[in-house]
């Protein structure tokens, strides 16, 4: 992606930066090179990891029934 911006006769007085999302890039000037790096601060103990389920093609969706089965508490 090329993307040109000509900042003629920019000037910034005053930046006040009131929160960052997980994934932030600011930016005010030129750059040649934008080298983007990211660090994770969680403790490990709190990530959760999941399987995801299967992917399923659009249009091609089957739904499978629960056939002389009771919904039980105890199940």
């Amino acid at each position: 992606m090329n993307h040109i911006v000509h900042n003629y006769g920019l000037h910034v007085g005053n930046i006040r930066v009131t929160g960052v999302s997980g994934s932030s890039l600011f930016l005010i000037g030129d750059n040649k090179t934008v080298r983007l790096q990211s660090f994770f601060d969680t403790p490990p103990e709190s990530l959760i990891v999941r399987t995801q389920g299967p992917v399923v093609e659009e249009g091609n969706i089957s739904i499978e029934q629960n056939v002389g089965r009771k919904n039980n508490k105890n199940d």
